[in-house]
């Protein structure tokens, strides 16, 4: 399996103005030509050289030479009845992997006597609920960018990990699909918020991830304002320390939990041998998290499994003393599993139990699920399991990855 040299050069979509200062000083340009080249990739979304309309002739002829040119190729969209679109995206070495937009609906809210927040994979994680939709202003979407090609994590829920991973992604393929996303966006859609919530554990990549965040979130380039970029983690105790010390905190931090007690949650999530919930406790209170900012907690709702009135207790106290929201996500079907959501009810009890107890407790409305794009369906097409999961025996996992993003024991390119 490939991985990503931090050491290595970065490639043209994944350079900084900086980077790409030197890059074109050494083709003859100028120092500040890099910051108009960065700002057509990033801002302008341009990567044909031939389109720099401001750089001189002979350095957009080097630029082409140099390999600057077209992001990745859309292989095919599937739009759901709700306009969320699905995208399957090639990357330069044949591989596929998927990225998801999600328009914000006006109203967001259902008939049900519950609030109910949009999923996304994902609108749920960003802190907007307040901002109200103008009827003449821009619709804003969220995409959810995927980071790996496949998963290492095996949770039971989710058509990521089904297959293994195959590789991590690059910095560049990581921030190309956000490019790519801008160009595929209806009249009046504006791509507002990013969620690294798509296929793959973010933390696991964590050179690439970086690398992209800084990116995705640079003023002369995508310019995301931290607050509308969020990293959903299964819980890598050390990257999440990484991540708000990288950060300082501003990026939104989503945690899948999935369970409120060690037992449960290592057999919905093997991760979880690695670092039990009294360390993923510990470090979710020492991450830095910016005055009036909350984690967002993710709880994927398996009949029989985590649903009952005594878990949705024991989340209640585990969660004691942090500034927290709570996304319940009734699981979405997928093809390798025979588990389920509990019924409409359950799901009402058990966010009935969070809310008296305090906590902002939202039960996401399915965004996209008649494409496979909701909240754990995003699968590596075609792909051969390397997990059985099924009521009785729950989940085996071939493996469990390595500290530090490298390759999982065992793991590689079938």
């Amino acid at each position: 399996m490939a991985t990503p040299n931090a050491s290595a050069a970065p490639k043209p979509l994944a350079r900084t103005p900086e980077e790409w200062a030197e890059e074109l000083i050494r083709l003859g340009g100028r120092a500040f030509h890099g910051k108009q080249v960065f700002r057509w990739i990033q801002a302008r979304g341009v990567t044909d050289p031939a389109q720099m309309s401001d750089l001189p002739a002979a350095l957009r002829t080097k630029l082409v030479e140099s390999g600057l040119g077209s992001v990745m190729d859309i292989v095919s969209e599937r739009r759901a009845t709700d306009d969320t679109r699905k995208l399957l995206v090639a990357l330069g070495d044949g591989a596929n992997v998927e990225t998801v937009l999600i328009p914000r609906v006006s109203g967001g809210k259902s008939d049900l006597p519950s609030p109910i927040e949009e999923d996304a994979d994902a609108a749920a994680a960003v802190e907007d609920e307040d901002d109200p939709l103008a009827d003449d202003g821009p619709i804003p979407v969220t995409q959810c960018i995927s980071t790996q090609v496949g998963c290492a994590m095996g949770c039971v829920f989710c058509a990521s990990g089904v297959a293994g991973l195959k590789r991590h992604m690059r910095a560049e393929e990581i921030v190309a699909q956000v490019l790519v996303g801008r160009s595929r966006l209806d009249e009046r859609e504006q791509i507002r918020n990013v969620v690294l919530m798509g296929m793959g554990e973010p933390l696991h990549n964590y050179e690439s991830t970086l690398r992209a965040l800084r990116l995705l979130t640079h003023p002369d380039g995508i310019a995301l304002s931290t607050r509308k970029v969020t990293v959903s983690t299964s819980g890598l105790v050390p990257e999440i320390a990484r991540l708000g010390k990288d950060f300082n905190g501003q990026i939104g931090l989503a945690i899948s939990l999935h369970a409120a007690d060690d037992e449960t949650r290592s057999r919905l999530m093997p991760i979880n041998k690695k670092y039990p919930l009294p360390e993923l406790m510990k470090a979710l209170r020492a991450y830095p998290l910016p005055r009036r900012r909350r984690i967002t907690i993710e709880y994927t709702l398996v009949a029989g499994k985590n649903d009952t009135a005594e878990e949705a207790k024991k989340l209640a106290k585990l969660l004691t003393g942090l500034p927290v929201k709570v996304n319940l996500i009734p699981m979405n079907p997928i093809e390798a599993s025979t588990l389920g959501p509990p019924d409409l009810s359950g799901v009402l009890a058990f966010q009935r139990i969070l809310c008296d107890a305090g906590y902002s407790c939202f039960i996401r409305r399915r965004r996209g699920d008649d494409v496979s794009a909701a909240c754990g369906q995003l699968a590596l097409l075609g792909a051969k399991p390397k997990v059985r999961v099924d009521r009785g025996g729950g989940l085996r996992p071939r493996s469990l990855p390595v500290q530090g993003g490298g390759t999982p024991p065992g793991g590689g390119t079938e």
